[in-house]
């Protein structure tokens, strides 16, 4: 059955979920690849790009918790991708070498992802979508 075609596709709560898992479908299929789930994916590539960034940053970045951000991190240490770098009260991030190595194929990934939205949705349509989910979300932030 087509989300459309459902009692409750015309509850934001609903569709907004349905929505989501079909996203994370596509995206789970695109990391693949590197054995990484989306969340740890992203998590990684920021921390390739940033060098050094602390938890909370991350957190933000991502919009995820930060006991979330915590148990991905500690999944990638355990993958040897990430270690962490305490001085005083700061915890730093750190991509390992194995990490870095992968950043060509974390980017190929991300752009399958892309080619695979854009063909089910279209260019500009994926686009404009993107854009008005991000106002939409901004607003329901409060």
């Amino acid at each position: 059955m087509k989300t459309s075609e459902s009692k409750y596709c015309n509850c934001l709560y609903f569709t907004a979920n349905a929505l989501a898992r079909k996203i994370e479908k596509l995206a789970t299929e695109s990391w693949k690849k590197v054995d990484l789930s989306p969340s740890h994916a992203y998590l990684l590539k920021l921390v390739i790009e940033e060098p050094g960034i602390q938890a909370g940053q991350i957190a933000e970045q991502l919009q995820l918790t930060p006991s979330t951000i915590t148990r991905l991190i500690e999944k990638l240490e355990e993958k040897k991708l990430l270690f962490r770098s305490t001085e005083g009260k700061l915890t730093n991030v750190f991509p390992t070498q194995k990490a870095k190595d992968l950043k060509p194929q974390l980017k190929q990934c991300i752009d399958e992802f892309y080619e695979k939205t854009v063909k089910i949705l279209g260019k500009e349509e994926s686009k404009t979508f993107v854009k008005h989910m991000n106002l939409m979300a901004d607003k329901l932030e409060g």
